[in-house]
C-alpha cells in the first residue's frame, strides 16, 4: 500500500520567518485559513514569540489569559521572565511547577521555553535537561547553542550530524551548521557566510543574517565589510543587543570609539554578557588605579 502524503505545512514561511528574524514579518502574515486546533496553536506560540523578539513583552503577558493553552502559557513566562529582574523568580518557579506535572512536562515548546531561560541564566546543565532529549529540529538547533556556550563544540557537532540526517536543507539545521563552523573556526568561517549569504539571497535580509555575515567577516578580518553590514543591521533595529555587542567589538578592531553603541547596550540591556564584562573589568582597573595612588 502506498504511504499517504502528508498535508500542506500551513506553518512553513512563519516558521521560516521567525527562525531567520523576521519578526514583523511573521506577524503580518499569521493570518492563515483552515488550521488545525494545533497548528493554530503554533500559529499563535510564534507570533506570540515574534513580539518577544522585538520587546513587545507586556503585549504577550496582557494577551495569553489563564484559559490559553499549555504552549501559551509557557511563551508567556518566557515574557515574564525577560521583562524585567523583578518577575524572573516568578516566572522561573511557575515554568519548574509546568515541568514537573508528568500530563504537560514534555510538551516540546514548554521544553524550548525552560531550555531558553536556563542558557539565559547561564545554567547550562539545567538547560540542557529539558532540550537534549531533542523531538523536533528546534529543539536539536537550541541544544547545539548551549553546547556551544559551554565551549562543546564536539557534542555541538553530534547533535547537529543529528539534524542533517532529519533535514539538511531545513533552515535550522542551516543556521546549527554555521553556528557550529564559526565555533570551528578556520577554513569554515568561509562555509558560514555562505551560509548566510544564501539565506540573505533567498529571504528577507534580516539583523539576524546581517549579524551572522558580519561575524563571519570579523574573524577572517575584514573588519571594514562587517562595520557596513553591521550599520545596515542597526538600521533595521537600533536596539538589538547583538548589532550593538558586535560594533563595540568591530570599533576596537578598527580603532574607532566604541563609547556610543556601549551606551545604547547598557540602556537598552543592562544584562547583556558584554556590558557586565566591561563593568568587571572598569571595576578592576579603577581597583588597580587606586592600589597604585
Amino acid at each position: 500500500m502506498a504511504a499517504l502524503a502528508a498535508g500542506p505545512d500551513h506553518l512553513f514561511n512563519l516558521r521560516n520567518n521567525f527562525y531567520l528574524g523576521a519578526y514583523q514579518a511573521a506577524i503580518n502574515s499569521s493570518e492563515l485559513p483552515n488550521l488545525s486546533p494545533d497548528e493554530a496553536v503554533e500559529r499563535d506560540c510564534l507570533v506570540f514569540r515574534s513580539y518577544i523578539a522585538l520587546g513587545s513583552y507586556q503585549l504577550v503577558i496582557n494577551e495569553i489569559d489563564s484559559s490559553a493553552a499549555t504552549p501559551l502559557q509557557a511563551v508567556k513566562l518566557l515574557a515574564l521572565y525577560l521583562s524585567g529582574p523583578d518577575y524572573k523568580e516568578s516566572a522561573i518557579s511557575n515554568l519548574k511547577e509546568l515541568l514537573a506535572d508528568p500530563a504537560i512536562g514534555n510538551i516540546p515548546v514548554l521544553r524550548m521555553v525552560a531550555g531558553t531561560v536556563f542558557m539565559h541564566e547561564q545554567d547550562y546543565i539545567e538547560a540542557l535537561k529539558y532540550t537534549n532529549a531533542g523531538g523536533n529540529l528546534e529543539l536539536d538547533a537550541l541544544t547545539v547553542q548551549i553546547f556551544l556556550k559551554m565551549h562543546r563544540s564536539d557534542y555541538a557537532e553530534r547533535r547537529l550530524k543529528e539534524m542533517q540526517k532529519i533535514d539538511e536543507d531545513h533552515t535550522l539545521t542551516q543556521l546549527a551548521t554555521a553556528w557550529q563552523n564559526l565555533a570551528v573556526g578556520g577554513s569554515k568561517i568561509q562555509e558560514a557566510y555562505l551560509i548566510f549569504q544564501d539565506f540573505s539571497e533567498k529571504s528577507q535580509v534580516t539583523s539576524l543574517i546581517l549579524n551572522g555575515k558580519a561575524v563571519c567577516c570579523m574573524h577572517m578580518g575584514n573588519f571594514d565589510e562587517a562595520e557596513t553590514l553591521l550599520l545596515e543591521a542597526l538600521n533595521k533595529d537600533a536596539k538589538d543587543p547583538e548589532t550593538l555587542a558586535n560594533l563595540v567589538v568591530c570599533y576596537l578592531h578598527i580603532g574607532k570609539s566604541p563609547s556610543r553603541f556601549l551606551s545604547q547596550l547598557r540602556l537598552a540591556h543592562p544584562e547583556h554578557v558584554l556590558v557586565k564584562r566591561t563593568s568587571s573589568a572598569e571595576e578592576s582597573f579603577d581597583r588597580a588605579v587606586q592600589s597604585v595612588a
